[in-house]
């Protein structure tokens, strides 16, 4: 089962995909995206590896997310990946054929996949269009994952003051 997690910043949504794993009753892995380029991210790698339990194994996979899954995903388990903006924002920092090649290995392996796939994601269109042309590039293209990976997953939820919102569920 896949399942696309979306919100706003600090809107709760690691903490709703962190709750369905663990009532999930899996055993869970997280695969991770960021990078701690700088002292206010690794504060933000901090905070998320102090809040979430010490028994969970972590991936890190600030590129290949689609090799990652396609490793760890398997029956019985659930992966948590957070988050796909990070992901893009690596990707972005790549050639443009890497980033294309990353998004389309991603949309082909999810619909593969074994066992419980959370995949947390910014909602980032809803807020202020951005002046710069790196960043109405974000905007644009995590606009469009967004929507690619809805589009594959059985469930999309968004999230928005720690309260979930079911937009996709899985028809009878």
């Amino acid at each position: 089962m896949t399942h696309l997690i979306l919100g706003g910043a600090r809107s709760g949504k690691s903490r709703y995909a962190e709750q369905l794993a663990i009532t999930s009753q899996q055993t869970v892995s997280v695969i991770v995206t960021a990078q701690a380029q700088d002292e206010e991210m690794a504060q933000r790698i901090a905070h998320h590896q102090a809040n979430r339990p010490a028994h969970w194994q972590v991936i890190e996979a600030p590129l290949d997310l689609a090799a990652a899954l396609q490793s760890h995903a398997q029956d019985g388990h659930c992966l948590i990946v957070d988050c796909l903006t990070l992901w893009l924002t690596n990707l972005l920092c790549q050639t443009p054929d890497q980033l294309q090649q990353q998004r389309d290995a991603l949309l082909a392996v999810l619909p593969t996949l074994p066992g419980t796939i959370l995949l947390v994601s910014n909602e980032v269109g809803m807020g202020i269009i951005p002046m710069g042309e790196l960043t109405r590039r974000f905007v644009d293209e995590a606009g469009w994952l967004n929507q690619a990976v809805a589009g594959v997953c059985e469930r999309v939820t968004l999230v928005a003051a720690g309260l979930p919102l079911a937009l996709k569920v899985p028809q009878a």
